[in-house]
């Protein structure tokens, strides 16, 4: 059989507002949306005996952790994000910091997608 990778992802949602510094629009008043996160994690290695890249479980709850300190926050009042403007894109990019290390060390995480609602994602991929 061919060697491969194995990719599993998952979503998980949180409710919080922000104010979009600097937008010079709508966004720059407080809002708030339902959050929708998902992630992506890669390997080759599966558990010999279970035969399971990570377990889904395992991958949601430290996915759950990581949003956490969002989740029914004003994010303009939660480090970073008290000093960077709380984009989707800023977003993405402190999950996966967050997450990353949380792994075991054969599973790698591929991107983070963050949503403020559907049809608009923003992804991001480690340079």
């Amino acid at each position: 059989m061919p060697e491969g990778r194995y990719r599993l992802s998952i979503r998980e949602s949180f409710a919080a507002s922000h104010c979009l510094r600097h937008y010079q629009g709508k966004c720059e008043n407080l809002h708030g949306h339902n959050f929708e996160v998902e992630v992506a994690v890669e390997g080759t290695e599966l558990d010999p005996k279970i035969e399971f890249l990570m377990d889904f479980k395992e991958l949601r709850t430290r996915l759950k952790e990581a949003v956490a300190p969002f989740d029914h926050a004003h994010l303009n009042e939660v480090a970073p994000f008290d000093l960077q403007n709380p984009s989707s894109e800023n977003l993405a990019r402190h999950i996966y910091a967050r997450l990353s290390p949380t792994l075991p060390d054969h599973v790698i995480l591929v991107a983070v997608s963050v949503s403020e609602k559907p049809g608009q994602t923003a992804t991001y991929y480690p340079g």
